[in-house]
């Protein structure tokens, strides 16, 4: 009799376990018909996108100076703190080493390993590779604790140029920035500099570019390559001298195409995109 109630019990379970699986499968087919939505889209033609405005930019300042005779130089994003800071003269106590200011990373000993905060670091790996002489662009996106508003992002994009070769004089530098403006605003548009301070350029300025209607716009900093940045790259400063300047790239795409609120380029918003 045992036997006979064992074998029922185990009979009657296996069909409720049926049961309740045959249940639980036919709600979850219900609640998907009812929760169900039509996510199709029509189109009457085809419509292929575009490269995002900051892209724009990119490529076209890139074409610009490799119309001026410069190659394009690229590095990692996550640097250490000798090429993003101590390779470029930058002292211990200088506040852009500090958490306020550099995001850095749990790796390896404290504050040594960071998202680096601009290209430069790129222009020492430059100089410890390649050969003087040395005209190079290097464009990338860098990382700072900034607070979002109509000029600043914490994640943006820069562009600088190194030369190294013998004979280099601040001359040169301002020629370049005067050619560049040019090139890429047009010849409406003019440059000038205004004494600065850097501590991997000595002297170092300050450029801004006149707008047609005449009005000044600040763009970024330039100088002359400090004696111990060259050492750091492995350049005799006694026999090789350079210029060196960088800007955002978000803001040239800003000025260039009278963007009032640089937040917008990243909120993908297809109205806005799509009138560039």
């Amino acid at each position: 009799m045992g036997q006979l109630l064992n074998t029922a019990s185990l009979a009657v379970n296996a069909a409720l376990q049926t049961r309740t699986a045959e249940l639980e499968s036919l709600e979850i087919s219900a609640r998907v018909a009812r929760e169900a939505l039509d996510l199709s889209e029509f189109v009457t033609r085809r419509k292929r996108g575009h490269t995002h405005i900051v892209t724009q930019a990119t490529q076209r300042l890139e074409d610009v100076f490799i119309g001026l005779g410069f190659q394009i130089a690229e590095g990692p994003e996550v640097e250490t703190d000798f090429y993003n800071f101590e390779a470029l003269n930058m002292p211990k106590s200088h506040p852009a080493r500090s958490e306020f200011d550099t995001m850095f990373l749990e790796y390896g000993e404290p504050n040594s390993v960071l998202l680096r905060t601009h290209t430069s670091p790129v222009q020492i790996r430059v100089m410890q590779t390649w050969p003087p002489p040395i005209y190079a662009i290097m464009p990338g996106r860098v990382f700072r604790r900034d607070t979002p508003d109509a000029t600043h992002m914490p994640v943006f994009h820069q562009i600088e140029g190194l030369v190294i070769d013998r004979g280099i004089t601040f001359a040169h530098l301002a020629g370049t920035i005067e050619a560049f403006t040019k090139a890429f605003f047009g010849s409406d548009f003019t440059s000038r500099l205004r004494p600065s301070f850097f501590p991997f350029t000595e002297p170092s300025a300050e450029f801004d570019i006149r707008r047609a209607d005449g009005e000044w716009i600040e763009l970024g900093g330039c100088g002359m390559v400090h004696p111990n940045v060259l050492i750091s790259g492995g350049i005799d400063p006694e026999e090789f001298s350079g210029f060196a300047f960088g800007f955002g790239i978000d803001r040239m795409a800003k000025e260039r195409h009278n963007v009032e609120d640089i937040r917008e380029m990243y909120t993908n918003d297809l109205r806005f995109l799509r009138q560039f």
